[in-house]
Formats: C-alpha cells, structure tokens, sequence
C-alpha cells in the first residue's frame, strides 16, 4: 500500500490539467490521461495500472492511459485536446505552457518538500570521476524536452565545470529515457 501510495502520490502530484479551448469536454466521460514515455509502453501501462484504478474509482469514470513517443508528442497531444491529464516535467511544462492554456495543479513531494532529481551516470573505465573529466567525451541525452536527462545535466556541466556541449564534448540525443 505504501508503494502504492507513492506510486499514485508521484504521478498525481506531478500531473498538470489541460485547460485550453481546444480540449475536448471540460468533464469526460473517459479521462485521457498521458504517460511519460521514460519505458517502454507496455511496461509502462502495467506500472500506473493502480493509478488507473485509483482514479476510475475515486473519479467515477472511465480512464484511459495513454503512452506518448516522446514529450513533443505529449504536448503536441494536449494541445490539441486530445488528453486531458498529462505529467509533465519542469522544462516540458514550460514547453506545453507556451503552446496552450495548461495549468498545474501539483508537485511531486518528498519528506514534505518539493523536489526534482537528475543524475550524470557514467562507465566505470571511462576514465570519468568528475564533470571536468567529460571534456574531450561523449556525452548522452535523452529527450531535448526532458528537464532530468537534458536540462540539468547540461546546465550542471556548464556552470560546475565550464563545459559546453558541441563545443567541450560531444553530445547526442537518444530520445528516452531508457
């Protein structure tokens, strides 16, 4: 139950409502409710089955989870009122902000706090033990909309090292999380 518990606490905190006119009913009857694609989809879709039901019971109705292909997709997909409910994270937010009336309505909170993590994983015999160590390297990302796997890394690498992408390493983007 607790896993559950955060589980539902993670998604629904983090989840942001469609207000635009462009949405399909301001009530459904069925609620589209977008997943990130950090998975693959039917992995995906086994794991937020509880948020599935959490929601259809506490909401009664029927919901629908839908796995976009990546955040463009996701936000391209509430634009155009073809979800209702998405969870979107900090830069993508930003992103779907400026192209429709969106509005959040919850934060993922942890110990009490609002909190966001991202982390640098790097190959044991890359020779790499701190963010200096990448220049001259390869360094991969993964969605350009992604706050975890582009933003703060590359912010971190510029302001804690002095290290910009393209012009320090090399960067590529492989479009998930995965």
């Amino acid at each position: 139950m607790k896993r559950l518990s955060a589980l539902l606490l993670t998604c629904l905190l983090s989840a942001v409502s469609s207000l635009s006119a462009l949405a399909a009913d301001a009530d459904p009857d069925v609620l589209k409710v977008a997943l990130l694609p950090d998975e693959n989809a039917s992995e995906l879709i086994k794991r937020n089955q509880p948020l599935k039901d959490y929601l259809e019971e506490h909401l009664d109705k029927k919901v629908q989870l839908i796995v976009t292909t990546d955040y463009s997709s996701m936000i391209e997909a509430m634009r155009f009122g073809r979800i209702d409910l998405a969870y979107f994270g900090p830069l993508s937010y930003v992103m779907a902000k400026s192209k429709s009336d969106i509005e959040p309505f919850a934060v993922t909170v942890i110990d009490g706090k609002p909190t966001y993590r991202s982390v640098i994983i790097a190959n044991v015999a890359s020779g790499v033990n701190e963010y200096a160590d990448l220049k001259g390297k390869k360094m991969a990302y993964g969605d350009r909309a992604s706050t975890s796997s582009h933003l703060i890394p590359k912010t971190v690498l510029l302001e804690t090292a002095g290290l910009t992408g393209g012009r320090d390493y090399e960067e590529y983007f492989v479009g998930t999380h995965d």
